[in-house]
């Protein structure tokens, strides 16, 4: 990038709103500054199962949440999404479910991202569609494989030839280093194909040495070719060097930013994500920016369910969701902006008194947008823009009307004010600290909301699936409702005695996940449960294991899912054992010196990791391929495990005393155990009506058969 992107513009003359004497910024505006081709701004869906409680969500509450985020000029008005490829494993809040579990296998209706996808692409036909990888099935082997390259290229193809989708840009691993030959192997296999107009980018890490693949780029032709964007994590953590971004100029890549972390809250979240656009051109030249993530269709129990989202959906029961101001952050760009514009390189700067600006132009009509932000900035300040209305052979003059303003502040996001008219090609615009600004010559601008958004209402006691409702299975994603699986698949599927539908985790071996796992498990419910008994009827097949799970307080940090709760196991053979399990394993508890390990030993038992029986029991009579009712029940501090309504096992502990539910599917060595469950009823005790009734609307299926 130009020296321009380091330096701040000179300072004229005192706006007089400040009352005394303070310099006035010019900056100048031509079509003939042409700067960067605008790529768009958008959020990821996935990296995590971030959406799976959307899914579950009644109509029209569904419907509203997808267009305040992909409808045009309403909501965020995203121009561009990243979605997840799923893998079975977990990527942060929870796993998705593969459309390869196993090698030959496949099913282009599991999970909800196609759906997801669709939605997107019919509110806004020119949103842009990019994908990559956290996690793989087991099957894989290594993800930097032949293997992986086969599978991606079999997800494009189940969206094109099932979904009726083209994906533009696809990564080749989130978040993981770097592998040349895997480059070069995914680009031939697109290739050969039939997706070569599938951009290839590269290679999506963070920190400090994420651009470290440039210089072998420079070096190697081959994967120069193979490679169509320079792609990487976090700029506003570690920007872009002058020496980083003359190696991208002679490589003559764009350069985007594949996923920008801004965990912060309120207005605090709203300001900073312009900040992020912003900067993400100015200082680091990256044309497309996506940030992690849309929508937060998660239990709040999960890691980043809250701070990061443009939209809390986690009440489907009954139907209730929440705009976070960030969502208006998003549209101070989405909203001014269209795929195919220009930066006007003159109007992209960093401001005198604190805060940024960015300015792109339509080279079809000539109009123009500006957005600017003042985080930083501790006082007024005034800006005079000057706007030359000359074009050149091929390139369209700047539009010479009137601009349509709108500002967010702590007090009030996305209001517009009144309109400024240029005069003599100029015009002036005092900017408050703390604001964020959109100013156009483009209309047709909103602030989209809806009026009949549902109260919120505890999840509802009792509740009971017997999983006989979603038929057939495939049009639903083979997903019940209001479970959130934190790695493995816990699906839909026909009971094995063929007598209804149940689910299964049908996951086996231990997928490559993204980040740390543990037993393959399920969640749904309350945080704020006390005493109540959670119970599913199971069939385990011969070598399995199965639980249930209650009084689940954490469910570990996104980088790993360790739980924090209790849980009731039962195995072919009849051993059952009454469990808590203390969340992430402490190493220093399996490494030392003896002196070492008395010092852990020493320390209270909640302070420790691990799981730790409680109790233990063998019960005659289970065998394999047999229905078996597995119960756990909590009253007070007392805890019990029941098999077939008989106690088995039990436990005085106060350690976790609330919680959500869930069922599991143990680790057996290597293998993970793939039982069936059905009958699932939580009921609390004391009480036998629901807490609140469920909205009485209906939930629609994903796809239609």
């Amino acid at each position: 990038m130009k020296a321009r992107l380091y330096s701040l513009l000179t300072a004229v003359l005192l706006a007089a709103a400040i009352g005394h004497a303070a310099d006035v910024q010019t900056v100048r505006l031509s079509a003939t500054d042409t700067g960067g081709l605008f790529e768009g701004i958008g959020a990821v869906n996935g990296g995590g199962a971030t959406a799976v409680l959307l899914k579950d969500y009644p109509e029209p509450q569904r419907s509203q949440i997808m267009d305040l985020v992909f409808r045009p000029m309403f909501g965020a008005s995203v121009s561009t999404m990243l979605t997840e490829i799923p893998g079975d494993g977990n990527s942060t809040q929870g796993s998705m479910p593969s459309h390869s579990h196993w090698r030959g296998d496949f099913d282009a209706r599991r999970g909800y991202t196609w759906w997801v996808l669709s939605e997107a692409m019919a509110r806004n036909p020119q949103l842009t569609l990019d994908a990559t990888g956290w996690s793989a099935p087991a099957w894989v082997g290594n993800f930097w494989s032949q293997d992986m390259a086969d599978y991606y290229v079999s997800w494009l193809q189940a969206l094109r030839h099932v979904h009726g989708l083209e994906l533009d840009a696809i990564g080749c691993h989130n978040e993981k280093g770097y592998n040349y030959d895997f480059a070069k192997a995914l680009r031939r296999t697109m290739d050969e194909n039939g997706f070569a107009g599938v951009r290839l980018h590269a290679f999506d890490n963070w920190g400090g040495s994420k651009l470290e693949f440039l210089d072998e780029m420079l070096r190697d032709t081959a994967l120069a070719a193979a490679i169509d964007i320079i792609s990487a994590h976090t700029y506003s953590e570690i920007p872009v060097t002058p020496e980083q971004h003359e190696k991208i100029r002679q490589l003559g890549k764009p350069l985007w930013n594949s996923e920008e972390h801004i965990y912060r809250p309120g207005f605090d979240c709203l300001i900073t994500i312009v900040k992020c656009f912003n900067e993400n051109y100015v200082v680091s030249g990256a044309t497309k920016v996506v940030n992690w993530y849309d929508i937060a269709g998660v239990y709040p129990l999960e890691p980043y369910s809250h701070d990061p989202a443009m939209l809390l959906a986690r009440e489907p029961w009954s139907g209730h969701y929440a705009v976070r101001e960030a969502l208006w952050g998003y549209a101070h760009y989405g909203q001014f902006t269209r795929l195919g514009w220009y930066y006007v390189d003159g109007g992209c700067t960093l401001l005198d008194g604190g805060g940024s600006m960015a300015t792109l132009r339509d080279p079809a009509t000539g109009d123009y947008s500006i957005v600017i932000e003042t985080k930083n900035a501790k006082a007024p300040q005034t800006v005079q823009v000057k706007v030359s209305t000359k074009g050149t052979r091929g390139v369209k003059g700047l539009s010479g009307g009137k601009l349509c303003v709108w500002r967010s502040t702590k007090d009030e996001q996305f209001v517009r004010l009144a309109d400024i008219t240029p005069r003599g090609g100029s015009f002036t615009l005092t900017l408050e600290p703390g604001a964020v600004y959109s100013l156009s010559t483009t209309s047709g601008q909103q602030k989209g909301s809806f009026s009949d958004i549902p109260a919120s209402a505890p999840f509802p006691l009792p509740y009971e699936d017997d999983f006989d409702g979603y038929r057939p299975a495939a049009a639903w994603g083979y997903l019940p409702h209001y479970t959130a699986d934190l790695i493995g698949a816990f699906e839909l599927t026909e009971r094995p005695d063929g007598k209804g539908q149940c689910i299964r985790q049908v996951v086996g071996d231990h997928p490559l996940s993204w980040a740390p796992e543990w037993h393959h498990y399920t969640i749904l419910g309350d945080s704020a449960w006390t005493d109540y008994e959670v119970s599913a009827d199971v069939w385990l097949n011969p070598g399995d294991e199965a639980a249930v799970m209650g009084h689940l307080c954490d469910v570990g940090s996104g980088y790993g899912i360790w739980a924090k709760g209790y849980y009731v196991k039962l195995d072919d053979r009849g051993c059952v054992s009454l469990v808590v399990s203390r969340g992430k394993l402490d190493k220093r508890e399996l490494i030392g010196d003896a002196e070492q390990q008395a010092l852990i030993r020493a320390r209270r038992d909640r302070q420790r990791g691990g799981e730790h029986v409680l109790a233990a029991d063998t019960l005659d009579g289970i065998t394999p391929c047999q229905w078996h009712t597995l119960s756990l029940r909590f009253e007070g501090t007392t805890i019990k495990g029941c098999i077939d309504g008989k106690e088995v096992v039990s436990a005085i502990s106060p350690e976790y005393p609330k919680g959500m539910a869930g069922l599991m599917a143990p680790l057996k060595g290597k293998n993970v155990s793939t039982p069936y469950f059905d009958n699932l009823r939580i009921i609390p005790l004391g009480r036998t009506a629901p807490t609140r009734p469920i909205a009485a609307k209906t939930v629609r299926p994903l796809y239609a058969l």
